[in-house]
């Protein structure tokens, strides 16, 4: 029996599945981040190793031994020549690795951009995204978290990426944006600026502060990052669907730039008989856009303003929920790269 390791690798944790050929998941381990630009190359490879291990353990209660014969690691933040580099002597670390209860049957990559060379994928999270969520390498992610990031690929093998460039650069859409218009509005109304806005009392009660003057201690003298600012995004969607004008805006605003990278992405690789293309594509399954992130979780109804926007200007696009997580995605993809088939012929995930 054949086995792959499907590895994604985030700014905040890292997570692994090992796979059967017929894609059934024998494994799951998690882990500590492993986005080397952020934690550092020797923590990323601990962090792999560790989820590896934990996948590899939890598998050898199905099977005495455990060959791998191909692997896919999608790692946040990968995209240029010197990443892949860094990666690729991650992955020689790990065929030497001493821990790992498993032997490697892999062919040593030659590096490539889109790092895909024998039974070895070496990619962006967002694809795996693309993969898992929609359970094919054709179709639209649409992940809108911490950050937010648009990718497409066609028939053809052609890619387009909308964002991704961070929380100065871009994001729009993100938690973090949202969080951020949300308390610049609350000021703004505590100024006076700003017509009232309930924002002011769910940020107060959310960092049980007495006033709006407070939140000075809490981003600045705290020194608050990203993370925790996007954590605030919650309180402006509360408030929007509680019926708040100023939030209500701030969430419309969102889904315009989430519409904008997208029609952005579908209109550079699909074509422009889009509506007669992509309506036969949905009858085989192969075209769908895949909504990702903790900001589609939300209880002001995005995700049904979203979908109506692309919906009205691509009628015959389907806007999903993922079916699949990303390490599963990049379990699909190493299973691809191993059979040289297209991952509909591999069945049902188990």
């Amino acid at each position: 029996m054949s086995f792959v390791l499907g590895v994604d690798g985030g700014g905040s944790k890292t997570i692994c599945v090992l796979m059967d050929d017929k894609t059934t998941v024998l494994g799951r381990g998690e882990s500590g981040a492993s986005n080397y630009q952020s934690v550092g190359i020797a923590a990323a490879l601990r962090s792999i190793e560790s989820a590896i291990y934990a996948a590899v353990n939890q598998a050898l209660n199905f099977a005495d031994t455990i060959n791998i014969k191909a692997i896919c690691l999608g790692l946040a933040g990968v995209s240029r020549p010197r990443d892949f580099e860094v990666v690729e002597s991650i992955l020689q670390e790990l065929e030497n690795s001493e821990v790992l209860p498993i032997t490697w049957a892999l062919t040593t990559p030659s590096l490539l951009l889109v790092k895909e060379q024998e039974n070895i994928v070496i990619c962006n999270d967002a694809l795996i995204a693309l993969v898992g969520g929609i359970g094919d390498d054709v179709g639209v992610v649409v992940a809108a978290g911490t950050g937010s990031i648009v990718f497409g690929r066609n028939h053809q093998g052609d890619t387009k990426r909308v964002g991704g460039w961070g929380y100065i650069l871009g994001d729009e859409g993100s938690a973090y944006k949202i969080a951020i218009a949300g308390l610049q509005a609350a000021m703004k109304s505590y100024d006076g600026r700003e017509i009232s806005t309930s924002l002011i009392e769910g940020f107060q009660q959310h960092l049980n502060l007495k006033n709006m003057e407070g939140l000075i201690e809490v981003i600045y003298s705290s020194r608050w990052g990203v993370k925790e600012i996007a954590a605030l995004a919650p309180v402006v969607d509360y408030s929007a669907a509680n019926d708040d004008k100023v939030a209500n805006s701030i969430i419309d605003d969102a889904v315009q730039d989430l519409l904008l990278a997208t029609s952005t992405v579908i209109d550079a690789i699909f074509p422009q008989n889009l509506s007669l293309q992509v309506e036969q594509e949905i009858k085989n399954n192969l075209f769908e856009v895949v909504t990702t992130g903790s900001v589609w979780r939300g209880k002001s109804r995005i995700w049904e303003r979203f979908e109506a926007a692309i919906v009205q200007k691509y009628p015959a696009v389907k806007v999903i929920f993922p079916r699949f997580e990303p390490a599963v995605g990049a379990g699909l993809l190493a299973l691809k790269r191993l059979a040289g088939v297209g991952l509909q012929n591999h069945g049902n995930i188990s």
